[in-house]
């Protein structure tokens, strides 16, 4: 039967019985079992832990068997005996029994198959290789303190982060109000704010890169929950020289022979757009496809077509805007998370915030 050689680091068997200070002058190629040259943590013969050549496995399948999983727990410890260079005193230091934290750095070497200390007597030193294997020991657990960090920071009650995402058309008014009512309260809470269509935005909330977004229409999907909290009425914009420019109100049928310029497909309000034009029995001819709803707006102004858009910030020139009375032209704004996602405290406290505002999220 042909033997398989393994890519994983072979555990160090009878470990237990080994300790670094009570076998002086002992290292990971000559401790007692093994003869000069044999691989420590193996016995003569056998496949050596990884063969020479292969590549070690990559990190994020997180193998039990990977060296990462097999090393991580010992990091900290082999930092401690480095930093001290004495078992005794780095035990004493780190909280742990003397034996214990002896007995860890046999096996960290003996899986390794490299001695990482020198003895002198109840003293320890670095050996190259431990010198070596300490400097990227020490950046990794650098970056796992930096990581820890930063998780606390931004779940910190009073001074975290909420990653928001809300669409280009509640940018200029909506969602400054929104946070600056929000910091009344909570004057010390980060935004990392992302402006995009709602489909890209749920994308990134399920990608993990936001904590909540503004976004319509409502969406409902299996793994998410959304809440309703307003809805915007949406006019038919005119340059100010068109045919029905001196009206007030009209039927969306009525400019079914109209040339229409609307946001690009996948955008929420080009599709509340063309199933409003359905409703009203036509199928509206395109002329453009943009990203912005005020980009729309000026090239109503220029002349090339009309659009269905909510309400500006600020009146705009050379446009009239037109109540549609039929069909009832309104889009709804929801607020939406990633269902049974636990939330920060801040994340949490902005949550009930935008629910509180339901009804009167938007501008009168």
């Amino acid at each position: 039967m042909a033997h398989e050689h393994s890519s994983r680091p072979r555990l160090s068997r009878n470990s237990d019985e080994q300790d670094m200070d009570h076998t002086p002058g002992n290292t990971p190629g000559n401790t007692p079992g093994n003869t000069p040259g044999n691989t420590p943590g193996r016995t003569p013969g056998t496949s050596p832990a990884r063969p020479p050549g292969n590549p070690p496995p990559r990190v994020a399948e997180l193998d039990p068997a990977s060296w990462s999983a097999v090393l991580a727990p010992r990091l900290a410890s082999f930092a401690g005996v480095a930093r001290h260079e004495h078992v005794t005193r780095a035990a004493r230091d780190m909280g742990v029994p003397q034996s214990t934290l002896s007995r860890a750095m046999v096996r960290l070497e003996q899986d390794l198959g490299v001695a990482l200390f020198a003895r002198i007597g109840r003293t320890v030193a670095l050996t190259p290789a431990g010198r070596t294997f300490l400097a990227s020991v020490e950046r990794a657990l650098g970056e796992v303190e930096r990581a820890a960090e930063s998780v606390r920071a931004d779940a910190d009650p009073a001074s975290g982060k909420v990653a928001f995402g809300f669409l280009h058309t509640m940018g200029s008014e909506t969602v400054p109000g929104l946070i600056r009512a929000f910091r009344v309260d909570h004057p010390r809470v980060r935004f990392q704010l992302v402006q995009n269509y709602g489909e890209a935005m749920i994308e990134r909330m399920r990608a993990g890169e936001l904590d909540l977004c503004l976004t319509s229409p409502v969406p409902d999907a299996p793994d998410l929950a959304a809440r309703r909290l307003d809805e915007q009425r949406l006019r038919l914009v005119v340059p100010d020289d068109h045919r029905l420019a001196r009206r007030r109100r009209v039927r969306l049928a009525e400019a079914a022979d109209e040339t229409f310029v609307t946001l690009e497909p996948g955008y929420g309000l080009r599709r509340i757009t063309d199933d409003l034009c359905a409703e009203a029995g036509f199928r509206p001819r395109v002329a453009f496809e943009g990203e912005e709803a005020e980009t729309l707006r000026g090239l109503v102004a220029a002349g090339l077509g009309v659009a269905l858009l909510p309400p500006p910030a600020v009146a705009r020139p050379g446009v009239v805007e037109l109540t549609v009375t039929a069909p009832r032209a309104v889009r709804e704004i929801g607020v939406a998370w990633l269902d049974g996602h636990p939330d920060t405290p801040p994340v949490a406290a902005f949550k009930r915030f935008l629910l509180s505002r339901r009804g009167q999220l938007l501008p009168d």
